[in-house]
């Protein structure tokens, strides 16, 4: 009790730090309980370069078999998805306490300046990595123009 000290509203204002306790008042509210709820589902993760005559992807899809990735090329357009599904196994007289794992579909699409040769492309999964090599298709350059009428 020897070391109370007086409130004063007018403080923070005195000493030309009106924001000081902003901080100290919003972690007041309990928005933890909030957050633990909302799942958000992990994004496939990528990294793109280009060569003369390919495109190299690599892209993190972790905790996925190879056998639940798709890799869709339509032109220029190419489409990663993944899907993971929940496994169904209950015992009896157990309860889950806690589950982090996603279950669902992951999809990914972007677009690239030349058009993609598929027959010549080619995917490796490995390590949570996938890998592509998309080869350009020959005769486009990849820049498209649009004739104004």
């Amino acid at each position: 009790m020897a070391n109370l000290t007086r409130f004063d509203p007018f403080r923070d204002l005195t000493t030309m730090e009106p924001w000081r306790n902003l901080e100290d008042f919003f972690s007041d509210f309990s928005l933890r309980p909030l957050a633990d709820k909302v799942q958000t589902e992990p994004r496939i993760r990528m990294d793109v370069t280009e060569a003369q005559d390919h495109y190299a992807v690599k892209a993190e899809i972790p905790g996925m078999r190879k056998e639940d990735i798709t890799v869709s090329i339509d032109g220029n357009q190419v489409t990663l998805s993944a899907e993971i599904r929940q496994e169904k196994e209950e015992k009896k007289d157990e309860k889950v306490v806690r589950r982090e794992r996603f279950y669902g579909r992951q999809t990914r699409s972007f677009s690239l300046a030349h058009d993609i040769d598929e027959s010549a492309s080619s995917a490796h999964y490995e390590n949570g990595v996938l890998n592509l090599k998309l080869v350009k298709k020959a005769g486009t350059n990849g820049s498209r123009t649009l004739a104004i009428q």
